[in-house]
């Protein structure tokens, strides 16, 4: 697994031992970040269930200028520490280690311009999507990885789908702020 593209294109990333996280690959995150954009101006980064802050640290390599990479598990947030190190990124990234959905009650409102969601498939991104909106920028998008054969819903509140793919048994859904 390495970083795609930007300033850190190529960058290796480590990720932790174990089953208890699923690096998104880099041919999907490729596919997003065609979808969402390939380079950004500024503005902060959400991931949520971030494992390895992959997607943040691809978010921060294409323009990004800070991310907040939410996991509650120890051995993610020591990866994502030390991805962020390699990176150079490690002064634009805040790691909070607690669940999402405490997370989501303290993180600023309206701050982020870009959220990930890349939760276990067995779990789904249903259990995030509906308290994201009030943490998003207005017309802020939020990228929710999801099996493929279990899509979310088209709508969370002010959240409405605006584009789903998928990559083999991968589903992505990309929703906009209302």
């Amino acid at each position: 697994m390495r970083i795609v593209a930007g300033s850190a294109r190529g960058r290796r990333l480590l990720a932790p031992r174990g089953r208890g996280t699923r690096p998104t690959s880099d041919k999907v995150r490729g596919a997003v970040f065609n979808v969402l954009g390939q380079f950004f101006e500024g503005g902060a980064v959400l991931d949520l269930y971030a494992g390895t802050g992959a997607l943040a640290l691809e978010a921060l390599s294409r323009g990004c200028e800070r991310a907040v990479c939410v996991d509650d598990d120890r051995a993610a947030a020591v990866a994502i520490r030390r991805n962020a190190e390699a990176c150079g990124f490690a002064e634009r990234v805040e790691i909070r280690r607690e669940p999402v959905e405490a997370a989501l009650g303290r993180l600023p409102r309206a701050t982020f311009a870009l959220a990930f969601l890349d939760p276990p498939y067995a779990l789904g991104p249903e259990m995030a999507l509906p308290g994201l909106a009030p943490v998003l920028a207005p017309g802020g998008l939020a990228m929710a990885e999801h099996d493929a054969r279990r899509p979310p819903a088209s709508r969370y509140g002010a959240l409405a789908l605006a584009d789903r793919r998928e990559y083999g048994d991968t589903g992505i859904s990309i929703y906009r702020l209302e």
